[in-house]
């Protein structure tokens, strides 16, 4: 019953629940027991609330027994990332600096969550402040790859990729500048969709403005993600650039036939970076089910100059301006996130000036890419995982990685674009570790990148793979 729960899509147990078939207590005490069992293999989740979990449960279940109308995610258990603030629940953002730090109130997401009947269990694990695409921070340490503890969960929503592969959770919340759903998705073999900036309004945000960092759905299916979707997306007036458009385009199936759809390939984004030769072995053969399914597909690839300076100088500028007063404790901070912080407190004014100008002569040449092509295809990382105890590759097919970043070009190229990106499961490597193909519409395609999503993961099934660690 607890394998059954556990690996139950958030569509089926939701529909369970409000049939009355399963209660809520049943569905959190089921995925509360697969996290005591599977979590010190992993370490997945940061921080665990399991009494206040259950005492929610039964408080839905009594209210659902008394005639209320139950929300779209009615009972359903989720562990939200340890970056988004949780009323009354520890919320560290990896750092010591933060390590008992309670906050007062839900940040939008989370008030999105509950109002539609979420449980929640607790925190799932993040690098220090999100910065770096592995999982691991002084606080609670790495989290393990559930297809191999010796390898990374990816991230930053690290914690919440690993819990949706071993069944923690049905659902997760992340967030996005660099590639923090699509990657640690790549890595452990589920779901992770960066929707448009403004799809999910974000709330309270320091630059409201900024379009860099999006907040987004997990899953271990495009359905369940899209479901996901449909209670986070959706206009708010604390956030200036929400989409308009409601959470309820979401809904529904996903079933597209891609007859006819104009998809361009790319491997290496045009040459632009490099890619580790297993990865594109696993996509090369996932890629030609588009052509079986109808697609026309070409290799090509929009114009990406300037995307590197864009994200690197936009990026730098924001943590600056949002990190900027941690240097007063440089010695508890990470080098990495030091770095970036004094990277972005050298620019002056042209710099940002410059960098917005490239980026709207980004976004024009990409638009017009997509005049051509329906969709976009490349991978979401450049490698597949890598040993747990490195902060990232030191090189990618044979090219030096000098930072942190270096090694994510694939993701953060797109992230620069503005355009909505999925990692869904494409295949597994000759050591059966997980590779993610990324799926990119046009602006604010958000749905159809998701319809494409599903077609192909119904076509292939990889995502149903399940662990090594949960099938032993």
């Amino acid at each position: 019953m607890d394998s059954d729960l556990c690996y139950a899509s958030a569509r089926e147990l939701a529909g369970w629940l409000r049939a009355g078939q399963l209660s809520a207590v049943e569905v959190v005490r089921a995925h509360l027991d697969r996290i005591q069992r599977l979590d010190p293999k992993v370490n997945a989740i940061a921080t665990l609330v399991a009494e206040q979990a259950l005492d929610a449960a039964a408080a839905a279940d009594k209210r659902f027994a008394s005639g209320a109308e139950p929300g779209p995610l009615h009972g359903i258990p989720m562990a939200h990332k340890d970056t988004h603030d949780t009323a009354g629940i520890r919320t560290t953002y990896g750092s010591p600096l933060l390590a008992e730090n309670v906050p007062e109130r839900d940040e939008l997401v989370i008030e999105r969550l509950k109002a539609a009947g979420v449980i929640t269990l607790g925190k799932t694990n993040v690098p220090e402040f999100a910065a770096g695409s592995h999982t691991v921070n002084p606080v609670f340490g790495a989290t393990r790859n559930p297809y191999d503890p010796g390898k990374s969960a990816g991230g930053s929503s690290g914690g919440a990729a690993a819990a949706l592969a071993c069944g923690m959770v049905p659902l997760a919340e992340g967030s996005d500048m660099g590639g923090s759903l699509r990657n640690p998705a790549s890595f452990c073999n589920v779901v992770g969709f960066r929707p448009s900036p403004g799809r999910v309004p974000t709330w309270p945000r320091p630059l409201a403005w900024s379009t860099l960092a999006v907040q987004g759905p997990m899953a271990r299916t495009v359905a369940d993600a899209a479901l996901l979707l449909s209670v986070l997306a959706g206009p708010d007036p604390r956030s200036p650039i929400a989409i308009a458009e409601p959470g309820s385009v979401f809904t529904g199936a996903l079933d597209r036939d891609l007859r006819g759809l104009r998809v361009a390939w790319s491997p290496d984004l045009g040459g632009t970076v490099p890619v580790d030769r297993g990865v594109r072995e696993v996509l090369e053969p996932s890629v030609r089910v588009f052509s079986d399914l109808g697609a026309v597909v070409s290799v090509d690839c929009p114009d990406l100059s300037g995307a590197e300076e864009v994200f690197r100088t936009l990026r730098a500028w924001q943590f600056a301006s949002t990190f900027g007063p941690l240097l007063a404790h440089r010695d508890q901070l990470k080098p990495s996130l030091v770095w970036n912080i004094e990277e972005g407190l050298k620019l002056t004014g042209s710099d940002i000036a410059e960098a917005e100008v490239l980026h709207t002569n980004l976004f024009h040449r990409v638009r017009e890419f997509f005049e051509r092509y329906d969709i976009l295809l490349l991978p979401v990382s450049q490698v597949p995982p890598f040993d747990v105890e490195l902060e990232f590759p030191r090189e990618v097919a044979g090219e030096p990685m000098h930072s942190y970043l270096d090694w994510m070009r694939s993701a953060y190229f797109v992230s620069a674009t503005g355009c909505p990106a999925l990692s869904v499961p494409g295949g597994f490597t000759t050591a059966w570790m997980p590779v993610g193909l990324q799926i990119v519409g046009p602006h604010r395609a958000d749905r159809m990148v998701l319809e494409v999503g599903h077609t192909f993961e119904q076509a292939t099934g990889f995502g149903t793979v399940r662990p090594p660690l949960v099938t032993s």
